[in-house]
């Protein structure tokens, strides 16, 4: 199956930044974004030449960290996590949600993942033995991502706590 037709084609990291932003404030989330522009910024490119600002093609690299803050129902219940999405200029991203990275994610799902985790379409997986919790999220084709839920450090978040088993 092609994946690629049922996402929208994202080239830029700015083009990523404006579809990731406008999601969010459609479901009226607050987004703080940083960018990390040129490559004595980026975080891939310490490599990179005293004072260089550009690639050795002549290129600006562009990155930037969305943050979006966790929000409640009228009601007290938990209705979305603490969201980080760090993306990179080679066209990937990280996208933390309440302390659990899903690692190396096309830029292009960006936003069905986003969705995903604002529609509630993420559950968790546990285990009692041996004691293991995992967060997966499903997107509109057929794909999941999974992620170990670090259990050591405080265990499971109040938005954790309210999905599906």
């Amino acid at each position: 199956m092609d994946h690629m037709n049922h996402h929208p084609q994202i080239h830029s990291t700015e083009s990523a930044v404006a579809v990731l932003g406008a999601l969010a404030e459609r479901r009226g989330l607050e987004v703080r974004t940083e960018h990390a522009i040129g490559a004595d910024e980026s975080s891939r490119r310490t490599a990179a030449g005293a004072f260089a600002v550009t690639d050795e093609d002549g290129s600006l690299p562009h990155e930037a960290l969305l943050e979006i803050d966790p929000s409640d129902s009228p009601s007290g219940t938990p209705m979305t996590p603490k969201i980080s999405v760090q993306l990179y200029e080679e066209g990937d991203a990280h996208i933390t949600v309440d302390g659990v990275t899903f690692h190396d994610l096309p830029r292009e799902v960006t936003p069905a993942f986003l969705e995903a985790v604002f529609d509630r379409r993420a559950r968790l997986k546990t285990t009692w033995y041996p004691p293991f919790c995992r967060l997966i999220v499903a997107l509109p084709d057929d794909r999941t991502y999974k992620e170990i839920v670090p259990m050591a450090y405080g265990g499971l978040t109040r938005w954790m706590n309210s999905l599906p088993t």
